[in-house]
């Protein structure tokens, strides 16, 4: 489980070890928050990985210390994102050259480069097992409607979802399915502060339901596309944004 170490990888993490799964939380930058994951999780067998998804040698060890830390690997979760926020804002017209260069590559490094890696690296180790598994990548609703303040993102989750398609057709034969999902806006500890403030109404004004997902919402989906039930939902992408936005 990349990316585990808050919001809705945190969830996710307790949702797979609700659900009997055995989590390797993988962290980027703070240990201290996949440590305090870790100790969220039901059950017992788990353990913490760490490593910056933009560096792709950094990527194969995440997996290769997962394999050696857990009995079995067989779900990979790709959630490890650079999230949009005021420090990254890159609307085009309105930055220079050198925020716009390091807003993409920061951004298209690890949320779309480093989940392939990432992949590799997992379905490598299912293949060679002759194992079945599954693979669920967390994209973003921004991949349809667009993200004019952070068009990074927006096309590095449009890229992901494409990439799980793409991914899902060549693991099909070795029986591992790929799926993604698509939420709209979740309430996050990173999100409290805009949701509480002068935009919180229009953010839930956005969808129908007058208010926001939670990450448990997306981490239900995400264990249930990651179990064996949902293999004929490979290369589906299931928007979770409560009619936000509809296509």
């Amino acid at each position: 489980m990349t990316g585990a170490s808050r919001g809705i990888g945190r969830a996710t993490a307790i949702a797979l070890a609700a659900n009997g799964h055995r989590v390797a939380v993988h962290y980027g930058h703070h240990r201290e928050d996949a440590e305090h994951t870790l100790a969220l999780l039901p059950g017992e067998g788990h353990t913490v990985v760490g490593g910056d998804l933009a560096d792709p040698s950094a990527a194969r060890h995440i997996v290769d210390e997962a394999v050696r830390g857990l009995p079995a690997l067989d779900v990979l979760v790709n959630n490890a994102a650079v999230a949009p926020g005021p420090a990254n804002r890159h609307r085009i017209g309105e930055v220079g050259w050198e925020a716009w260069t390091e807003a993409w590559n920061s951004m298209i490094s690890t949320n779309l480069l480093g989940a392939a890696n990432v992949t590799w690296a997992f379905a490598d180790q299912l293949i060679r097992r002759g194992a079945p598994g599954s693979i669920v990548n967390v994209g973003s609703r921004g991949a349809y409607r667009g993200e004019p303040d952070h068009p990074a993102y927006g096309a590095g989750k449009a890229a992901l979802q494409a990439f799980g398609q793409s991914i899902a057709v060549a693991l099909a034969p070795h029986q591992i399915a790929v799926t993604s999902v698509a939420p709209g806006f979740v309430a996050t500890e990173r999100q409290a502060a805009k949701l509480a403030g002068a935009e919180g109404d229009t953010v839930r004004a956005q969808s129908p339901f007058g208010r926001v997902g939670s990450a448990e919402e997306i981490a239900e989906a995400v264990v249930y596309l990651a179990s064996p039930g949902a293999v004929w939902s490979s290369g589906a992408v299931l928007d979770l944004n409560g009619a936000s936005y509809l296509r």
